[in-house]
């Protein structure tokens, strides 16, 4: 007789897999969008996205797409891997989307680990919309000015007169959208007074949203906003945007459990490894061994 508990298990671990490969595509797409926006062209295969020039600053040069460059028949594919991406030059990264690699042979040490994120088109009754009333109202929209996105890359911490790694090019790319919120009342003038965003991502034929650089800028807290409050008007703004689709990213700490109490379920871990200065640059051998 077959054990319905094992059953479910089996079908749950299958569900989180899907979701996991799901997100790690929609998020090597947006890393596509931020190079080409630089004017580097990525390369999708089947293991992974690689960028064979040295990306912005914080986007990865490899994302991968499948667990099994992490096994044994995957052999030697994580090497191949590397040779794809220029790990010449000091800071290397590669995004272990099923923190499955060991690539600590190679030079690499691992930067951060999070978890991906999945949000089904029917969250849960039980969360609120907003975990609770806001004093200071936000306004939710997408920018499309130029103008905008320097307000709203300032907001997300970019250094002062840039904006970071966020070129205007991306505002032609419609399966891009920056969101931004903004005190109720604010009007249409130049996005100003941005206390929260985020960036939507259309993938999987538009049927797919992947949110990524959410934040809650300094400013917001005088205004009693906390990351459950932009992660809630977040949502709220994606699922009336983008009705009935599903919506992953990934998060770690505060952002992670805000996620969470908004609808959010983790279900799967991946890990960034990143590399100073490699000691075999010459691609002479990687030293890299796959993990389990």
């Amino acid at each position: 007789m077959n054990d319905p508990g094992t059953a479910a298990a089996v079908a749950e671990t299958a569900d989180h897999a899907a979701w996991v490969r799901a997100a790690a595509r929609n998020n090597a797409e947006w890393c596509d969008a931020v190079c080409r926006a630089h004017g580097l062209r990525g390369d999708f295969g089947d293991d992974a996205w690689a960028s064979p020039r040295r990306t912005p600053p914080l986007y990865p040069d490899a994302v991968t797409l499948t667990e099994r460059l992490g096994t044994s028949a995957g052999a030697g594919a994580a090497a191949d891997l590397l040779a794809r991406i220029d790990t010449a030059s000091p800071g290397c990264s590669v995004k272990d989307s099923f923190a499955c690699l060991d690539l600590a042979p190679a030079g690499f040490e691992v930067l951060f680990e999070a978890q991906w994120i999945h949000r089904p088109v029917q969250a849960p009754t039980s969360v609120p919309a907003f975990p609770r009333p806001l004093a200071h109202p936000l306004e939710w929209d997408v920018i499309t000015e130029p103008g905008d996105l320097s307000a709203w890359a300032a907001a997300w911490g970019a250094e002062p007169g840039g904006c970071g790694p966020f070129r205007p090019e991306l505002l032609a790319d419609d399966a891009t959208h920056f969101l931004r919120a903004r005190p109720t009342g604010t009007g249409t003038g130049t996005g100003t007074n941005i206390l929260a965003g985020a960036i939507a991502t259309l993938s999987g034929g538009g049927e797919l949203v992947g949110l990524s650089n959410v934040f809650t800028a300094p400013e917001a807290a005088t205004a009693g906003i906390e990351p459950r409050d932009t992660w809630a008007g977040c949502v709220s703004a994606v699922t009336a945007r983008w009705p009935g689709l599903p919506v992953v990213g990934y998060e770690s700490g505060a952002d992670l459990e805000a996620a969470t109490a908004n609808g959010f379920r983790p279900v799967g871990p991946l890990r960034v490894w990143w590399c100073a200065v490699r000691p075999d640059a010459d691609h002479g051998g990687t030293g890299v061994t796959e993990g389990a």
